[in-house]
C-alpha cells in the first residue's frame, strides 16, 4: 500500500508541475522589483541595466529562462509571443532574462539566438550573481520558464512552466490584455 501511495504522490506532482502550477515570480499586485541584468540585444546593449526602472509605466513581459532549460519549445513560445504581443499593446516589450552560471558563453550565445529567432520586440539579457535569480523576483529554480507581466510599475500576472510551447501564448496574451485594460 505504501508503494501505491508513493507512486500516486509522484504522479500527482508531475501532473501539477506539467500544468504550470509551480509558484515562481513576485506576488501579483506588488511593485515590480529592480531588475539589474546585462543587456545583450534590444534597445540597450552590452551594458548593465535596470529594465524595471527603464520600462517604468510601460507594459512589459519578463521571461526568466534558466540557461540549462532553454529548448526549442521555449524558443517557439518566445518567437510567437514576440510576434503577437504588439497586437495587444503597441509599446509592450519582452525582456528575456537568462539565468546563467556562465556569463561569457551566454553573452556570446544570445545574439545568435536573436538572429535565429528574428525577434522584434524582445530584449535578450542575462543575470549572473550569487543568488539563483535577481533579488526580490523569487524565481523558482524548478521552473523551465517564468513569465511575469507588468504594467504601471505593478506585477499584473505571473505564470510558470516546466513544459511550455506556442500553444501557451494565448493565455499570456489574455493576461497582458487584462493588465493593460483592453
Amino acid at each position: 500500500m505504501r508503494n501505491v501511495f508513493l507512486v500516486f504522490s509522484a504522479v500527482a506532482m508531475i501532473v501539477q508541475l506539467s500544468y504550470g502550477q509551480l509558484s515562481s515570480g513576485p506576488a501579483v499586485g506588488s511593485d515590480v522589483p529592480a531588475l539589474q541584468v546585462h543587456a545583450v540585444t534590444g534597445p540597450v546593449t552590452y551594458t548593465q541595466v535596470d529594465y524595471a526602472s527603464q520600462r517604468g509605466d510601460q507594459p512589459t513581459i519578463y521571461l526568466f529562462v534558466p540557461r540549462d532549460k532553454w529548448d526549442r519549445p521555449i524558443a517557439r513560445f518566445i518567437k510567437q509571443l514576440d510576434q503577437q504581443a504588439g497586437e495587444v499593446h503597441k509599446d509592450v516589450l519582452l525582456v528575456g532574462v537568462w539565468l546563467t552560471d556562465n556569463p561569457e558563453s551566454t553573452r556570446e550565445y544570445l545574439p545568435l539566438a536573436q538572429q535565429s529567432l528574428k525577434l522584434d520586440r524582445t530584449a535578450l539579457t542575462y543575470f549572473h550573481g550569487d543568488d539563483y535569480s535577481p533579488a526580490d523576483w523569487a524565481i523558482n529554480d524548478r521552473a523551465h520558464l517564468t513569465v511575469v507581466i507588468a504594467n504601471r510599475k505593478k506585477v499584473a500576472s505571473t505564470m510558470s512552466y516546466v513544459s511550455v510551447n506556442e500553444t501557451d501564448v494565448p493565455k499570456v496574451l489574455r493576461a497582458l490584455q487584462e493588465a493593460v485594460g483592453q
